[in-house]
């Protein structure tokens, strides 16, 4: 049965792939100008993205090997969140986890999409402060560095495209604008 979504019309829709984090679907469409076509689509988890930084001004960052890159990258903390749990719940784990820190204070600086023309996958963003760091428990698949830099260096390591990384670029000038600002 056909279902409107938006100005497009799904006929039919077929699943391509799922595991654990993404879900490819296929749906035979008539476009938004009437003419029959295909639209695939990714789902994934939602994530969390966590800026710590403490009194200093000093934010940590992780250097990792990425797989799909084939080199390391330089990112904020990141993680999915788990079936029906809080984005503040998700982020306060994932901080703990990659590098062994808690905070006493969190600011939620909002989400984004992270690739709106075929990926469903939002990205709930998090400053974290007033920082206590204790032993970190990465998962197998991470070898985590922890990186200590001044937010300015981060600022300009976004601007220079030392860090490509979406969720980290989008979090770490909003953490700027957001702190100079005095919020």
């Amino acid at each position: 049965m056909a279902q409107k979504h938006g100005p497009w019309t799904i006929q039919e829709t077929s699943q391509k792939y799922e595991n654990s984090f993404i879900n490819v679907r296929e749906d035979q469409v008539l476009q938004p100008d009437g003419k029959p076509g295909m639209y695939t689509t990714v789902k994934m988890k939602a994530g969390v993205a966590i800026l710590p930084i403490d009194s200093e001004g000093t934010v940590y960052l992780t250097r990792q090997f990425r797989y799909a890159l084939g080199k390391e990258s330089i990112e904020v903390v990141c993680g999915a969140l788990e079936e029906n749990e809080p984005a503040l719940d998700a982020a306060k784990r994932e901080v703990q986890e990659e590098l062994g820190i808690t905070a006493d204070e969190w600011i939620e600086l909002g989400f984004f999409d992270l690739d709106t023309s075929i990926v469903h996958c939002p990205v709930y963003l998090f400053l974290a402060k007033q920082l206590t760091f204790q032993e970190a428990h990465q998962e197998g698949t991470e070898t985590i560095e922890k990186l200590q830099i001044p937010l300015n260096a981060a600022l300009q390591k976004v601007m220079d495209n030392a860090i490509t990384h979406g969720p980290s670029c989008v979090l770490i000038l909003k953490a700027g604008n957001t702190l100079s600002s005095g919020d």
